[in-house]
């Protein structure tokens, strides 16, 4: 036998897994038997597919072989399976060797023909899950819903024509993209109980692609490998904002009134209970104002029901802006309204608030030409004494609101309290208050000057001036009653105002008179210290046409802690001009030395609590003496107030302090009777 060469014999082979791949039925079946006779150098080859191979004898060649030709038959067989057999014929002789080299040609053919087999059921099995995989896409690109899965981390990883229609993103421009580009500012977390458990079910809003923002329904479920472990999420959203808005439209028909948009009865009494459970833990007073127009019915009567509307309309904003943003207002129907307030430590504090609703209504109202005037009367309960919750405040506040209305006959402005006590106070108050404006406008304040002396020569070198109230009737009232009442309505930055143009006008007349230029004091509160006072002082000055020296101004630590960049700023334009400034009331604060040394202060203060104890009191003595030792270090004058016996006198000499000022010395006086002391220390 002649065998073929190495290179005709991979050529056959590689012919061979070709025929496999390329060729099917009768054509594969030729190529095979041609390659077996080729590569066994026989005239004749076949290939017997395993069908044909069955009926084959072991030893008798079927045709189209000639008769008594010698043949070899070797089955093709890989792993038990037999794909058919290979046949040769034609030579006189075959040996061993020629059966060993055909059982090899079955073998590699063997080989091949199950790889291709293998082949073709996974390209088969491959082919069915992408019919699935397409199939399962038109199921899910059909759902009017939204469906989407992410990884672990937030990314997207499939997106079905549901998202596409309600995003305006395609499936390409949002594969791939961290789900954070469609949130709305809401929280970004993802929590493992949505992977480990799912089926949360939530209402957020989202942002499409044209920046709408929408509300959608979202349901969250894992999404999770063989194992069952989880490898990300499945999101279901539906577009909900239609049912949002109805429902916000139902809240607000249900809560609101439709006439001004002001709360209505119901929302207002579950706020009030709300505000009442915070106020109880934190040991809060809360009041209720209910508030009855006085005149309307006259006004809606006659003008018709379209004026009488907008008029509540203006009333409820004014309302709206007389009130801080924490507190209630709501309207209850017709011309009641009412208003809580929780954020109070004392219960007279309401009686402010309600006057401030008054003076809301006192400028007209301009509606179509008319020019309307009303009042209101109103009647305040105070949780707890009168009630624990919002229906029992509202009654009651209801029944003082007539009680207030009775008293002043129905058309003056009026408030009352439920308690009675409290009304007494209240009305004290307001009398007090009403009285002080009165004042202001009526020349009924008036200037005492205290005289302040150096204690190296006994010389009177300025003075305090303290404002006085005389009252036309009730004669002088104590500055403890008046103070803290113009503290709390404001009505300070007034009286401060004329404090400071009546000191320089008497300084003015003092300076005409001839008297040399001293000292006086003025206190400023902290409401007045603002960015607009060093004008205000210039321009007074100049007015008067007063130097600086006769000027100081007085003020409180507490008035210093509060924003203390802005507040050394202020103090720097104020010295720029030459008047001095003293710190009042040292060492009842909690000034920090840190920002004491920056402060430009001419003189600290200490104050009369602790002048009172020296010399018996050891913390009193250790306080002063403290004062006075920081003074010096930081080169500041040191004044102490409330001086009334010599042996306060005499240790506050020995300890270093330069000024002070007290009954011991002199009473606060009246303008002449200060100039005449003056000038009898003076030996003018």
């Amino acid at each position: 036998m002649t065998l073929l060469p190495l290179s005709d014999y991979l050529g056959d082979s590689a012919a061979l897994c070709d025929a496999v791949v390329r060729l099917r039925g009768s054509a594969l079946v030729a190529e095979l038997g041609r390659i077996a006779s080729a590569v066994m150098a026989s005239p004749h080859g076949l290939f017997l597919p395993a069908a044909s191979a069955a009926a084959a004898t072991s030893a008798a060649p079927p045709a189209p072989f000639p008769r008594d030709t010698p043949a070899l038959l070797q089955e093709i067989s890989f792993d038990g399976h037999c794909f058919g057999h290979y046949s040769v014929a034609g030579r006189p002789v075959y040996n061993d060797a020629d059966r060993r080299h055909l059982a090899s040609l079955a073998s590699l053919t063997a080989g091949v023909l199950q790889v291709h087999s293998l082949a073709q059921r996974s390209t088969h099995a491959y082919a069915q899950v992408e019919a699935l995989l397409a199939q399962q896409t038109q199921i899910l690109d059909q759902l009017h819903e939204s469906v989407l899965t992410m990884d672990l981390t937030g990314y997207i990883t499939s997106w079905n024509k549901g998202a596409e229609r309600l995003f305006g993103y395609t499936s390409v421009e949002a594969v791939g993209r961290n789900i954070l580009f469609l949130y709305d500012d809401e929280d970004t977390g993802f929590h493992d109980a949505f992977l480990e458990q799912g089926g949360r079910l939530m209402e957020v809003r989202r942002r499409k692609k044209s920046g709408e923002i929408f509300w959608a329904s979202l349901s969250l479920s894992p999404l999770q490998d063989l194992d069952g472990k989880p490898i990300g999420l499945i999101a279901y959203l539906t577009d909900i904002t239609e049912r949002k808005l109805a429902e916000e439209r139902l809240h607000h028909l249900a809560y609101y009134d439709p006439l001004t948009s002001l709360p209505n009865r119901t929302l207002l009494a579950k706020l009030v209970d709300q505000a009442l459970s915070v106020a109880q833990r934190s040991k809060m007073l809360g009041c209720v104002l209910f508030i009855d127009l006085n005149r309307f019915k006259l006004i809606n009567d006659t003008l018709g029901r379209r004026i009488g509307d907008e008029l509540l309309r203006q009333v409820s904003l004014r309302f709206r802006q007389a009130l801080r943003d924490q507190d209630l207002v709501a309207r209850l129907g017709g011309d009641e309204f009412a208003v809580g307030l929780f954020d109070i430590g004392q219960h007279f504090e309401a009686s402010m608030v309600s006057q401030k609703l008054l003076a809301s209504l006192v400028e007209p109202f301009l509606i179509e030409g008319h020019d309307l005037r009303v009042g209101a009367s109103i009647g305040i309960s105070v949780y707890p004494q009168d009630g624990q919750d919002a229906e029992t405040l509202l009654r009651l506040a209801d029944i003082a609101m007539y009680r207030a209305k009775q008293d002043s006959g129905g058309e003056a402005e009026s408030v009352a309290f439920y308690s009675q006590d409290m009304n007494l106070g209240m009305q004290a108050r307001m009398r007090l208050e009403t009285g002080l404006r009165q004042a202001l406008s009526e020349q009924q304040l008036l200037l005492h000057y205290q005289p302040k002396y150096a204690l190296g020569s006994g010389r009177i070198i300025g003075a305090e001036a303290l404002v006085r109230w005389h009252h036309p009737q009730h004669g002088m009232i104590p500055p403890a009653e008046f103070i803290p009442l113009a503290e709390s309505t404001g009505l300070v930055v007034q009286v401060g105002e004329w404090v400071l143009e009546a000191a320089c006008a008497q300084a003015q007349a003092w300076k005409q008179a001839g008297l040399p230029p001293i000292r006086l004091a003025v206190n400023v509160s902290a409401r007045e210290f603002t960015a607009a006072l060093p004008a205000r002082v210039a321009a007074t000055l100049a007015r008067y046409g007063l130097e600086a020296a006769w000027l100081e101004l007085e003020i409180t630590e507490s008035t210093l802690m509060h924003n203390i960049e802005r507040v050394i700023g202020i103090m720097d334009r104020i010295t720029a001009l030459g008047v001095a400034l003293s710190l009042d009331d040292f060492g009842t604060g909690y000034s920090s030395l840190s920002y004491l040394k920056r402060f430009p202060i001419d003189t600290l203060k200490i104050d009369r609590s602790f002048t009172t104890g020296i010399p018996t009191d050891a913390s009193d003595c250790a306080i002063a003496s403290t004062i006075i030792s920081i003074a010096q270090q930081l080169h500041h004058k040191v004044i102490a107030e409330g001086v009334e016996t010599a042996e306060q006198l005499a240790f506050l000499k020995s300890s270093g302090c330069d000024e002070v000022q007290g009954y011991l010395f002199s009473r606060p006086l009246p303008a002449v009777e200060f100039e005449k002391a003056l000038r009898q220390n003076w030996g003018l």
